[in-house]
């Protein structure tokens, strides 16, 4: 009877207590905002803080309490904007740039085509190298293809081939810039996914410098902006470069052209 009757009262003790917890739940509970609730599942969930906030679902909520602008989310495009824009009643600007945007190595040198300055043999990372004479390679500018880039990729979208290149997956690129921020060289830059052509080099250094540090690097010999005017190339600081936005007649023939062929077609 003892054994029952024990049984009986924390039965009963059970039913109290949950009882009491269910009501104070309902009693006490934040009621969020319908707007956040609507944001919450738009987003890619890739929590790359890219948006500058801890996450997601984060800055789903600061936008719906009016604390972050639309469009901060890089891995969701226009397509995410347009979504938000229409839960949260604001109209989107005509005109602005919609294009998506990918991580791309602008080096296409490695140990084939660059000189050492010396053997590196410390921690595989690419700001722990820099901090040695700037890294091992006699370009400063140039991709040290250790891998700091690998380890910040959240989506696992950039690897290293069995040449030594590093290369990223742009169908897997989440547009979030980590890559771009740990690189210590500037190497890892971001381009126009729809891009025909880039330029794969990083280096300002004069052309008769280049030529002995780097067998695939840009001369700056201005050939693809002076004979080739139409291709958009402009040559900055020994470096040609050229606006992405604008179209490019020229350019096929620019990279022909080219004497260290680095205008490359993707």
């Amino acid at each position: 009877m003892n054994i029952l009757f024990a049984i009986i009262v924390v039965a009963v003790l059970g039913g109290i207590f949950g009882f009491g917890l269910s009501y104070a739940e309902k009693k006490l509970a934040i009621k969020k905002d319908p707007r956040i609730l609507a944001l919450e599942p738009l987003m890619p969930g890739a929590n790359c803080g890219v948006c500058g906030y801890a996450g997601c679902n984060a800055y789903a909520a600061a936008v719906a309490l009016g604390e972050a602008e639309i469009g901060l989310c890089s891995p969701g495009g226009s397509s995410l904007v347009a979504k938000m824009a229409e839960i949260m009643g604001t109209k989107i600007e005509a005109g602005g740039d919609t294009r998506r945007k990918v991580a791309h190595v602008m080096c296409k040198g490695n140990t084939e085509f660059t000189v050492k300055d010396y053997n590196y043999e410390g921690l595989l990372d690419c700001n722990a190298a820099s901090l040695l004479f700037a890294g091992d390679n006699n370009c400063k500018s140039g991709c040290m293809h250790l891998g700091s880039c690998i380890k910040v990729c959240p989506v696992g979208a950039i690897s290293k081939d069995k040449d030594g290149y590093i290369i990223v997956d742009e169908k897997l690129c989440i547009s979030c810039e980590k890559c771009v921020a740990i690189c210590p060289n500037g190497v890892m830059q971001m381009i126009y996914e729809d891009s025909e052509y880039v330029i794969d080099c990083n280096s300002h250094e004069p052309g008769g410098k280049v030529r002995k540090q780097c067998t695939v690097g840009c001369i700056g010999c201005k050939i693809c902006e002076t004979k080739y005017p139409e291709s958009g190339c402009k040559v900055d600081r020994f470096l040609s470069t050229f606006d992405q936005m604008l179209p490019h007649g020229q350019i096929e023939e620019a990279a022909q052209a080219c004497p260290t062929k680095i205008i490359i077609k993707r």
